[in-house]
């Protein structure tokens, strides 16, 4: 059994999914339910499958919850840009949200390359 608060995809993801709750309090209110709920499942979804991932005993469970982490990580990702294109983020802040959304997938993704090669 892993520790997920060592990996450094965990943190990542975790500061990531703190600040989409932050960046996502200003949306509409007719975005409660939509595209808000969307954006936060997504993040949650992300560190949650790491978290699950690293309950796993063996490498090929912890690989298939890292997978479901990157699927839910990139959805989030296109949430973010709709959310963007549509003004509901803070102008001022967004860039450092997609900087550690960049930097979460690309520490994920070799996590996950790390894995599959020793499979």
């Amino acid at each position: 059994m892993r520790d997920h608060r060592s990996l450094k995809a965990y943190q990542l993801a975790d500061k990531l999914c703190l600040m989409i709750y932050i960046e996502t309090k200003t949306f509409p209110k007719d975005e409660t339910f939509g595209l808000r709920s969307q954006i936060r499942r997504a993040a949650v979804s992300v560190v949650s499958d790491i978290t699950e991932g690293c309950g796993r005993n063996t490498d090929a469970d912890f690989l298939r919850f890292l997978d479901m982490a990157f699927g839910s990580i990139r959805e989030l990702e296109y949430q973010v840009s709709l959310g963007k294109r549509l003004n509901y983020f803070n102008m001022e802040r967004i860039e450092d949200l997609e900087l550690i959304l960049e930097e979460t997938i690309r520490v994920l993704r070799g996590l996950i390359d790390s894995f599959r090669n020793k499979l």
